[in-house]
């Protein structure tokens, strides 16, 4: 599987082609007026147009006055991890980028996912796990109740992720394909799809933190692109060459911090989320092709974790992404990051070695593996709201698995449409969508 990725990566990559790009740099920050370069193309390159992709998501880049290129050395990954940073008030966080919802539980900022705490809006909305199909550019719709495949709709050309908007009243399939790709939007009351909207290379998608812009991380362009929701006109964009396949991406606890990974460049990239800044960079130590994927908080908001395809395992950063202090190895093909619903205990998916290792958050160590029978490809999922069963698309397998949290049980195998990614269960505990699949505080 492993080397199956490589071949797919260098094919992807030789196939680029340098292709002026066809925005115009509008609203940036005040931080990059003086800074900005002059003209309005900037040049880009173009990943080939595939079938499918590897999972991983790609941001652009900022314009700014780059920071240092950082490695951090092993006397200080072995330093133990902080602990929490309490302001004078006696809160964890400290003051919150502006706009953001507060928490509802001091220290926990998974407190509103809870088992089962659905927000008032999403109680009428359909028990439904949507699972794009890269191959075959489509959606495989699954009731969770009889496991079965109950519907099937065109999402658009290349879909990557199927993402809940920031409000949770509508699910957007995200479809990447060059220069074809754009959004799918789905109403969860009902379960199917409106028109499709053309965006430029629609990866992934996040929201800001006040959920007034979206994030389109266009990962052929090594760009992020910022939509005003009320009509979704582009704003602003960002590009960082540097970054090459920017793809996860995740917050600090106050918002005030991103930290992206940058997936063919082994290296980690953490801006400003206000400016956009650069504020600094990581070159990742463990191995010199690696290839960073999902990048998660901490519930306790202490840890950014970062899986790795090629150096099978997650790094472990500090609360505001100054330093890396840890390797944790997992398995062949580290990919996805899960927490369960108590915020005890997190969930790597290996893709390459077919299963699921469980990491007790305290020590962020691992307790258990749990192996898919007869071998699989597990890649992106999540968890059902009541937090008992983890679901997951089998990449390279053409089918879902449903894990029971409890003991890694495997309780159904479900076949679906071709090259499945970013599903998503729906409904799901929370207040507002960050983006991704149900990265929902």
């Amino acid at each position: 599987m492993a080397d199956r990725a490589r071949q797919d990566d260098q094919e992807r990559l030789r196939g680029a082609a340098v292709a002026k790009s066809s925005f115009s740099r509008v609203d940036p920050h005040p931080d990059f007026l003086s800074k900005r370069p002059t003209g309005t193309n900037a040049t880009i390159r173009m990943r080939k147009v595939m079938t499918w992709r590897r999972g991983g998501l790609l941001a652009g880049t900022v314009l700014l006055l780059g920071a240092a290129c950082t490695t951090t050395t092993e006397a200080e990954r072995q330093q133990p991890p902080a602990g929490p940073s309490k302001t004078s008030a006696g809160t964890p966080f400290g003051p919150l980028v502006a706009g953001m919802p507060g928490y509802p539980s001091p220290g926990n900022v998974y407190a509103g996912v809870g088992p089962n705490l659905l927000a008032e809006p999403v109680r009428g909305d359909k028990a439904l796990v949507y699972v794009p199909n890269t191959k075959s550019n489509d959606v495989s719709v699954i009731d969770p109740k009889t496991y079965r495949v109950v519907d099937t709709f065109p999402g658009g050309p290349e879909p990557q992720h199927v993402v809940p908007s920031y409000d949770l009243r509508t699910l957007y399939v995200a479809s990447s394909k060059i220069p074809d790709g754009g959004l799918v939007p789905i109403d969860p009351r009902t379960g199917k799809p409106g028109a499709f909207r053309k965006l430029e290379d629609v990866y992934n998608l996040y929201f800001t933190p006040d959920g007034r812009q979206a994030i389109v991380v266009a990962e052929a362009y090594q760009r992020l692109d910022f939509y005003d929701l009320a009509n979704w006109q582009r704003v602003r964009s960002v590009r960082f060459p540097e970054c090459k396949g920017v793809n996860h991406m995740d917050y600090s606890a106050d918002g005030k911090v991103m930290m992206f990974s940058c997936e063919f460049a082994n290296r980690m990239l953490v801006l400003d989320t206000v400016s956009l800044r650069k504020l600094r960079e990581f070159t990742l130590t463990e191995t010199a092709d690696g290839m960073p994927q999902d990048t998660r908080l901490t519930p306790d908001g202490q840890h950014f974790l970062v899986a790795d395809m090629h150096a099978n395992g997650v790094y472990v950063f500090d609360a505001g992404a100054t330093r890396q202090t840890a390797f944790i190895p997992t398995g062949k093909g580290a990919h996805g990051i899960y927490f369960s619903r108590d915020g005890k205990l997190g969930y790597v998916t290996n893709r390459d070695a077919g299963s699921i290792t469980v990491l007790d958050l305290a020590t962020l160590k691992p307790t258990t593996t749990w192996k898919i029978p007869g071998g699989g490809s597990p890649d992106m999922g999540g968890l059902s709201a009541d937090g008992t069963a983890l679901w997951l698309s089998g990449r390279y397998h053409n089918e879902v698995y449903v894990l029971r949290t409890s003991d890694g049980k495997l309780l159904a195998r479900i076949p679906v449409g071709s090259g499945p990614h970013g599903l998503t269960v729906w409904p799901q505990p929370g207040r507002y969508s960050l983006g991704h699949t149900a990265n929902i505080r």
